[in-house]
Protein backbone atom coordinates (compact mmCIF):
# COMPACT_ATOMS: atom_id res chain seq x y z
CA UNK A 1 0.00 0.00 0.00
CA UNK A 2 1.21 3.42 -1.29
CA UNK A 3 0.61 6.44 1.15
CA UNK A 4 0.15 9.84 -0.19
CA UNK A 5 2.17 12.75 1.15
CA UNK A 6 0.38 15.92 1.79
CA UNK A 7 1.49 18.92 -0.20
CA UNK A 8 4.66 21.00 1.09
CA UNK A 9 3.33 24.24 0.66
CA UNK A 10 1.17 25.83 2.89
CA UNK A 11 -0.13 29.12 4.09
CA UNK A 12 3.09 31.77 4.97
CA UNK A 13 0.95 33.13 8.08
CA UNK A 14 -0.21 29.67 9.37
CA UNK A 15 -0.51 29.50 13.82
CA UNK A 16 3.31 28.42 15.38
CA UNK A 17 3.72 27.76 19.03
CA UNK A 18 7.23 28.28 20.84
CA UNK A 19 8.95 26.48 18.27
CA UNK A 20 8.10 28.11 15.47
CA UNK A 21 6.10 25.42 13.88
CA UNK A 22 2.92 24.96 12.72
CA UNK A 23 0.39 21.73 13.37
CA UNK A 24 1.17 21.20 9.59
CA UNK A 25 4.90 20.49 11.11
CA UNK A 26 3.22 17.63 13.18
CA UNK A 27 0.93 15.85 10.39
CA UNK A 28 1.65 12.83 8.54
CA UNK A 29 0.40 11.40 5.26
CA UNK A 30 -3.21 11.50 3.93
CA UNK A 31 -5.26 8.76 5.67
CA UNK A 32 -6.16 6.05 3.84
CA UNK A 33 -8.72 5.17 6.75
CA UNK A 34 -12.45 5.01 5.90
CA UNK A 35 -14.15 8.71 5.41
CA UNK A 36 -15.61 9.56 8.39
CA UNK A 37 -13.54 7.28 10.80
CA UNK A 38 -13.10 7.84 13.94
CA UNK A 39 -9.31 7.24 14.26
CA UNK A 40 -8.31 10.15 11.75
CA UNK A 41 -9.95 11.96 14.79
CA UNK A 42 -7.38 11.03 17.22
CA UNK A 43 -4.91 11.62 14.91
CA UNK A 44 -5.82 14.78 14.91
CA UNK A 45 -5.84 15.12 18.36
CA UNK A 46 -2.68 13.94 18.95
CA UNK A 47 -1.51 16.25 15.96
CA UNK A 48 -3.01 19.59 18.28
CA UNK A 49 -2.12 17.52 21.48
CA UNK A 50 1.50 17.54 20.57
CA UNK A 51 1.33 20.93 18.60
CA UNK A 52 0.17 22.78 21.54
CA UNK A 53 2.52 21.24 23.95
CA UNK A 54 5.59 22.65 21.93
CA UNK A 55 6.96 19.05 21.34
CA UNK A 56 9.76 18.59 19.30
CA UNK A 57 8.62 15.55 16.85
CA UNK A 58 11.74 13.79 16.59
CA UNK A 59 11.75 13.53 20.70
CA UNK A 60 8.51 10.92 20.17
CA UNK A 61 8.90 7.34 19.35
CA UNK A 62 5.15 6.30 18.24
CA UNK A 63 4.51 2.29 18.13
CA UNK A 64 1.95 0.23 16.79
CA UNK A 65 1.00 -3.16 15.79
CA UNK A 66 -1.43 -4.98 13.07
CA UNK A 67 -5.09 -3.73 12.30
CA UNK A 68 -6.86 -0.03 11.74
CA UNK A 69 -5.68 1.67 14.67
CA UNK A 70 -1.55 0.59 14.28
CA UNK A 71 -1.95 2.27 10.47
CA UNK A 72 -2.50 5.63 11.81
CA UNK A 73 1.16 6.70 13.30
CA UNK A 74 1.31 7.25 9.21
CA UNK A 75 -0.98 9.94 9.69
CA UNK A 76 0.72 12.08 12.31
CA UNK A 77 3.59 13.48 13.54
CA UNK A 78 6.08 12.52 10.14
CA UNK A 79 8.98 13.36 11.62
CA UNK A 80 8.68 11.45 14.61
CA UNK A 81 10.60 8.28 14.75
CA UNK A 82 7.80 5.10 14.05
CA UNK A 83 7.92 1.07 14.43
CA UNK A 84 4.91 -0.82 13.40
CA UNK A 85 5.50 -4.44 15.16
CA UNK A 86 3.28 -7.40 14.31
CA UNK A 87 0.19 -8.02 15.85
CA UNK A 88 -0.24 -7.41 19.74
CA UNK A 89 3.27 -6.97 20.05
CA UNK A 90 3.90 -3.20 20.44
CA UNK A 91 4.36 -2.94 24.30
CA UNK A 92 7.01 -5.32 24.01
CA UNK A 93 8.64 -3.77 21.44
CA UNK A 94 8.13 0.04 23.42
CA UNK A 95 9.94 -1.25 26.50
CA UNK A 96 12.47 -2.12 25.20
CA UNK A 97 13.00 0.90 23.29
CA UNK A 98 12.31 2.60 26.35
CA UNK A 99 14.85 0.79 28.18
CA UNK A 100 17.33 1.67 26.02
CA UNK A 101 16.21 5.21 25.59
CA UNK A 102 13.83 7.08 28.16
CA UNK A 103 15.35 10.84 26.54
CA UNK A 104 12.29 9.84 23.56
CA UNK A 105 8.48 10.77 24.56
CA UNK A 106 6.58 7.03 23.73
CA UNK A 107 3.17 6.65 22.38
CA UNK A 108 1.43 3.36 21.50
CA UNK A 109 -1.04 3.35 19.71
CA UNK A 110 -3.47 0.06 19.34
CA UNK A 111 -6.97 -1.71 18.58
CA UNK A 112 -9.25 -3.73 21.06
CA UNK A 113 -8.26 -6.26 18.49
CA UNK A 114 -4.58 -5.71 18.97
CA UNK A 115 -5.01 -4.98 23.00
CA UNK A 116 -7.44 -6.95 24.51
CA UNK A 117 -7.24 -10.69 22.02
CA UNK A 118 -3.84 -11.60 20.87
CA UNK A 119 -1.86 -8.87 22.50
CA UNK A 120 -3.47 -8.95 25.63
CA UNK A 121 -0.62 -10.80 28.15
CA UNK A 122 1.60 -7.84 26.04
CA UNK A 123 -0.44 -4.56 27.29
CA UNK A 124 -0.77 -6.44 30.95
CA UNK A 125 2.67 -6.74 31.31
CA UNK A 126 3.49 -3.22 30.11
CA UNK A 127 0.79 -1.65 32.21
CA UNK A 128 2.26 -3.31 35.29
CA UNK A 129 5.78 -2.85 34.59
CA UNK A 130 4.86 1.20 34.98
CA UNK A 131 6.71 1.65 31.34
CA UNK A 132 7.03 5.27 31.14
CA UNK A 133 4.44 5.89 27.97
CA UNK A 134 1.07 7.47 26.28
CA UNK A 135 -0.98 3.86 25.94
CA UNK A 136 -3.82 5.00 23.26
CA UNK A 137 -6.43 1.99 22.09
CA UNK A 138 -8.95 2.77 19.38
CA UNK A 139 -11.69 0.51 20.84
CA UNK A 140 -14.22 -0.05 18.20
CA UNK A 141 -15.19 -3.29 19.71
CA UNK A 142 -15.36 -4.77 15.80
CA UNK A 143 -12.15 -6.24 13.65
CA UNK A 144 -12.69 -3.25 11.01
CA UNK A 145 -10.06 -4.87 8.55
CA UNK A 146 -12.02 -8.19 8.31
CA UNK A 147 -15.13 -6.90 7.69
CA UNK A 148 -16.86 -6.37 11.33
CA UNK A 149 -16.37 -9.69 13.92
CA UNK A 150 -17.50 -8.88 17.29
CA UNK A 151 -14.07 -8.18 18.94
CA UNK A 152 -13.44 -8.70 22.78
CA UNK A 153 -14.63 -5.78 23.67
CA UNK A 154 -17.92 -5.96 22.60
CA UNK A 155 -20.93 -5.59 25.03
CA UNK A 156 -22.40 -8.34 25.31
CA UNK A 157 -26.37 -8.57 23.95
CA UNK A 158 -24.13 -6.48 21.15
CA UNK A 159 -26.14 -7.32 17.48
CA UNK A 160 -23.32 -6.94 14.45
CA UNK A 161 -24.66 -5.46 11.24
CA UNK A 162 -25.62 -9.31 10.42
CA UNK A 163 -28.38 -9.05 13.45
CA UNK A 164 -25.85 -11.40 15.39
CA UNK A 165 -26.13 -11.26 18.98
CA UNK A 166 -22.73 -11.72 20.77
CA UNK A 167 -23.09 -13.79 23.68
CA UNK A 168 -19.25 -13.07 25.30
CA UNK A 169 -18.44 -11.00 28.17
CA UNK A 170 -16.94 -7.99 27.26
CA UNK A 171 -13.27 -7.31 28.81
CA UNK A 172 -13.42 -3.60 30.02
CA UNK A 173 -9.58 -2.27 29.54
CA UNK A 174 -10.20 0.70 31.82
CA UNK A 175 -11.10 -2.01 34.70
CA UNK A 176 -8.17 -3.71 33.93
CA UNK A 177 -5.30 -1.14 33.57
CA UNK A 178 -6.96 -0.26 36.96
CA UNK A 179 -6.27 -3.43 38.29
CA UNK A 180 -3.00 -3.50 37.09
CA UNK A 181 -1.64 -0.49 38.28
CA UNK A 182 -1.62 2.06 35.43
CA UNK A 183 -1.15 5.79 37.45
CA UNK A 184 -3.03 7.38 34.78
CA UNK A 185 -6.48 6.15 32.97
CA UNK A 186 -8.64 8.04 31.17
CA UNK A 187 -11.56 7.09 28.15
CA UNK A 188 -12.79 9.28 26.00
CA UNK A 189 -14.65 9.34 22.78
CA UNK A 190 -13.07 10.28 19.29
CA UNK A 191 -15.44 13.14 18.43
CA UNK A 192 -15.38 14.83 21.56
CA UNK A 193 -11.81 16.91 20.92
CA UNK A 194 -12.90 19.41 23.25
CA UNK A 195 -12.21 16.45 26.16
CA UNK A 196 -9.46 14.24 24.34
CA UNK A 197 -7.04 16.70 23.25
CA UNK A 198 -5.95 17.52 27.37
CA UNK A 199 -6.27 13.77 28.06
CA UNK A 200 -3.61 12.97 25.33
CA UNK A 201 -1.68 16.41 26.68
CA UNK A 202 -1.87 14.98 30.49
CA UNK A 203 -0.94 11.85 29.06
CA UNK A 204 2.00 12.77 27.34
CA UNK A 205 3.47 14.48 30.27
CA UNK A 206 2.73 11.93 32.88
CA UNK A 207 5.02 10.00 34.05
CA UNK A 208 4.46 6.15 34.26
CA UNK A 209 1.95 3.92 32.02
CA UNK A 210 -0.78 6.52 31.44
CA UNK A 211 -3.39 4.62 29.42
CA UNK A 212 -6.71 5.99 27.34
CA UNK A 213 -8.98 4.22 25.76
CA UNK A 214 -10.95 5.78 23.04
CA UNK A 215 -14.51 4.98 21.59
CA UNK A 216 -13.54 5.32 18.41
CA UNK A 217 -17.07 3.87 16.02
CA UNK A 218 -15.97 1.82 12.88
CA UNK A 219 -18.17 4.04 10.50
CA UNK A 220 -18.64 1.06 7.58
CA UNK A 221 -18.21 -2.70 7.12
CA UNK A 222 -20.17 -5.04 5.26
CA UNK A 223 -18.60 -8.52 4.03
CA UNK A 224 -21.63 -10.84 5.51
CA UNK A 225 -23.24 -13.63 3.32
CA UNK A 226 -26.30 -12.47 1.00
CA UNK A 227 -23.65 -9.52 0.10
CA UNK A 228 -22.96 -8.75 -3.34
CA UNK A 229 -20.07 -5.90 -1.47
CA UNK A 230 -18.06 -8.99 0.24
CA UNK A 231 -15.58 -10.24 -0.31
CA UNK A 232 -16.46 -13.77 -1.30
CA UNK A 233 -18.72 -12.94 -3.68
CA UNK A 234 -16.52 -10.15 -5.36
CA UNK A 235 -13.51 -12.93 -5.30
CA UNK A 236 -15.62 -15.37 -7.51
CA UNK A 237 -17.45 -13.52 -9.41
CA UNK A 238 -14.30 -10.69 -10.50
CA UNK A 239 -11.90 -11.31 -13.12
CA UNK A 240 -10.01 -8.27 -12.72
CA UNK A 241 -6.40 -8.37 -11.85
CA UNK A 242 -7.06 -6.28 -8.94
CA UNK A 243 -9.50 -6.42 -6.12
CA UNK A 244 -10.60 -2.77 -5.25
CA UNK A 245 -13.25 -1.83 -2.25
CA UNK A 246 -15.44 1.24 -1.95
CA UNK A 247 -16.40 2.72 0.60
CA UNK A 248 -19.13 5.81 0.89
CA UNK A 249 -17.72 8.94 2.84
CA UNK A 250 -19.89 9.53 6.18
CA UNK A 251 -19.54 12.65 7.58
CA UNK A 252 -17.53 12.98 11.07
CA UNK A 253 -19.47 12.47 14.40
CA UNK A 254 -18.72 15.43 16.93
CA UNK A 255 -20.28 15.82 20.71
CA UNK A 256 -19.66 18.24 23.02
CA UNK A 257 -21.36 17.88 26.26
CA UNK A 258 -20.96 19.11 29.98
CA UNK A 259 -19.11 17.26 32.77
CA UNK A 260 -21.87 15.31 34.78
CA UNK A 261 -24.20 14.48 32.10
CA UNK A 262 -25.21 12.14 29.99
CA UNK A 263 -25.54 12.36 26.30
CA UNK A 264 -26.79 9.99 23.43
CA UNK A 265 -24.80 10.11 20.46
CA UNK A 266 -26.36 8.15 17.35
CA UNK A 267 -23.73 6.48 14.73
CA UNK A 268 -23.48 6.45 11.16
CA UNK A 269 -25.79 3.18 11.25
CA UNK A 270 -28.74 3.83 13.97
CA UNK A 271 -27.02 2.59 16.87
CA UNK A 272 -26.67 4.68 19.50
CA UNK A 273 -23.67 5.05 22.21
CA UNK A 274 -24.17 6.55 25.91
CA UNK A 275 -21.72 8.42 26.95
CA UNK A 276 -21.38 10.01 30.90
CA UNK A 277 -18.76 12.42 31.34
CA UNK A 278 -17.41 12.37 34.62
CA UNK A 279 -18.62 15.26 36.81
CA UNK A 280 -16.18 18.06 38.32
CA UNK A 281 -15.91 16.45 42.09
CA UNK A 282 -15.03 13.02 41.11
CA UNK A 283 -12.00 11.82 42.59
CA UNK A 284 -9.61 11.51 40.80
CA UNK A 285 -7.22 9.28 42.85
CA UNK A 286 -8.58 7.16 44.56
CA UNK A 287 -8.18 3.41 42.56
CA UNK A 288 -10.94 1.36 44.58
CA UNK A 289 -13.41 3.75 44.39
CA UNK A 290 -12.57 4.51 40.36
CA UNK A 291 -13.18 0.52 39.96
CA UNK A 292 -16.46 0.83 42.17
CA UNK A 293 -17.80 3.52 40.13
CA UNK A 294 -17.25 1.83 36.32
CA UNK A 295 -18.96 -0.89 37.75
CA UNK A 296 -21.91 1.18 38.78
CA UNK A 297 -22.47 3.08 35.64
CA UNK A 298 -21.73 -0.18 33.35
CA UNK A 299 -24.99 -1.53 35.18
CA UNK A 300 -26.68 1.83 34.48
CA UNK A 301 -25.61 1.39 30.81
CA UNK A 302 -23.16 4.35 30.80
CA UNK A 303 -19.73 4.64 29.46
CA UNK A 304 -17.48 6.86 31.39
CA UNK A 305 -15.06 9.71 30.17
CA UNK A 306 -13.12 11.73 31.18
CA UNK A 307 -9.66 11.26 33.57
CA UNK A 308 -10.36 8.14 35.51
CA UNK A 309 -7.38 7.93 37.73
CA UNK A 310 -4.22 9.34 38.50
CA UNK A 311 -1.12 9.04 40.62
CA UNK A 312 0.51 12.22 41.08
CA UNK A 313 3.32 10.84 43.02
CA UNK A 314 4.36 8.04 40.57
CA UNK A 315 7.56 6.44 39.39
CA UNK A 316 8.25 4.69 36.24
CA UNK A 317 10.10 0.92 34.97
CA UNK A 318 13.67 3.26 34.92
CA UNK A 319 13.10 3.96 38.32
CA UNK A 320 12.33 0.65 40.06
CA UNK A 321 15.28 -0.80 38.21
CA UNK A 322 17.42 1.87 39.10
CA UNK A 323 18.66 1.84 35.50
CA UNK A 324 21.39 4.25 34.00
CA UNK A 325 20.77 8.02 33.87
CA UNK A 326 22.46 8.22 30.90
CA UNK A 327 20.19 6.61 28.35
CA UNK A 328 22.15 3.42 26.62
CA UNK A 329 22.72 4.77 23.40
CA UNK A 330 24.99 7.88 24.49
CA UNK A 331 27.08 5.73 26.86
CA UNK A 332 30.70 5.77 25.90
CA UNK A 333 33.38 2.34 25.46
CA UNK A 334 34.76 2.65 29.24
CA UNK A 335 31.35 2.86 30.81
CA UNK A 336 29.96 -0.28 28.24
CA UNK A 337 32.97 -2.33 29.60
CA UNK A 338 33.88 -1.21 33.04
CA UNK A 339 37.09 -4.30 33.47
CA UNK A 340 36.95 -7.08 34.95
CA UNK A 341 36.96 -5.29 38.68
CA UNK A 342 33.51 -3.94 38.15
CA UNK A 343 32.56 -7.35 37.07
CA UNK A 344 34.05 -9.15 39.80
CA UNK A 345 32.06 -6.65 42.27
CA UNK A 346 28.59 -7.01 40.40
CA UNK A 347 29.21 -10.85 40.66
CA UNK A 348 30.36 -10.58 44.51
CA UNK A 349 26.70 -8.62 45.21
CA UNK A 350 25.03 -11.33 43.59
CA UNK A 351 26.45 -14.66 46.00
Amino acid sequence: MSFLPKPRMHHPDLHTNALGLTRRDYEGAISTLCAGCGHDSISAAIVRACFELDIEPHRVAKLSGIGCTSKTPTYFLGASHGFNSVHGRMPSVLTGANLANHDLIYLGVSGDGDSASIGFGQFAHSIRRGVNMTYIVENNGVYGLTKGQFSATSDKGAKSKRGVVNSDEAIDMVSIALQLGATFVARSFSGDKVQLVPLIQAALRHKGAAFIDCISPCVAFNNHDGSTKSYDYVREHNSAMNYLDVITGRDEIVVDYAPGTTEIVTQHDGSTLQLRKLSQDYDVHDRVAAIAFLAERHAAGDIPTGLIYVDPEADDLHGYLHTSPTPLNALTDSELCPGSAALEKLNASLR
